[in-house]
């Protein structure tokens, strides 16, 4: 990567960065949705999904506006973010449990992409770039929205429907944790 000497060429790397970003968001979110046992999580991440390509579609307007390109950048952050909901997921089985895991991951991406969206529009206000100031502020009120839809989804059911789930344990018997404290019972009920 050549080296960053002006405020433009740092847009143009943090916007490369954001739009690999999205377009590995966009991969992965499908998945998400696949692995997410509640209605209503599956739901906000198929939402979320489309959001996310007309956030590709806004940052692809950007560069055509600063005759750039938007290959070259390779986002490893958020392919180690996906990496670790990936991980989650395949440790987990299809449970309130997983969505709670699952809410966790997705929050973790949204704080990133809040964060990289609002530098950028906040150097796009630097360089009087008006309009991509426009388009990330648009994008950046979408990832606040879908993090605040995310804590309302984890605090008004998920989290507490984890807490309260029944799991299997080795011996077949049937363990429910409630506020830390399990109970055990037969598979037969008793």
């Amino acid at each position: 990567m050549p080296k960053i000497t002006t405020m433009e060429e740092l847009f143009i790397d943090e916007l490369r960065d954001l739009y690999d970003a999205e377009t590995q968001l966009t991969k992965a979110l499908p998945k998400m949705a696949k692995a997410a046992s509640s209605d209503e999580l599956r739901n906000a991440f198929e939402e979320h999904l489309e959001q996310t390509e007309n956030q590709v579609e806004r940052l692809k307007r950007i560069f055509e506006l600063s005759s750039e390109k938007p290959t070259g950048r390779k986002c490893a952050a958020m392919a180690g973010l996906i990496k670790e909901g990936d991980a989650m997921v395949s440790h987990s089985d299809d449970t309130p449990v997983r969505d709670a895991g699952l809410i966790a991951a997705a929050q973790k991406v949204e704080h990133y992409e809040i964060s990289g969206y609002g530098s950028a529009r906040t150097h796009a206000e630097l360089l009087g770039n008006d309009e991509a100031v426009r388009l990330l502020e648009e994008t950046l009120r979408e990832e606040k929205e879908t993090d605040e839809k995310l804590t309302e989804l984890a605090q008004s059911m998920i989290n507490e429907e984890a807490l309260t789930s029944v799991s299997s344990s080795t011996d077949g018997a049937r363990t429910a944790t409630v506020r830390g404290r399990s109970t055990s019972r037969s598979p037969h009920g008793r």
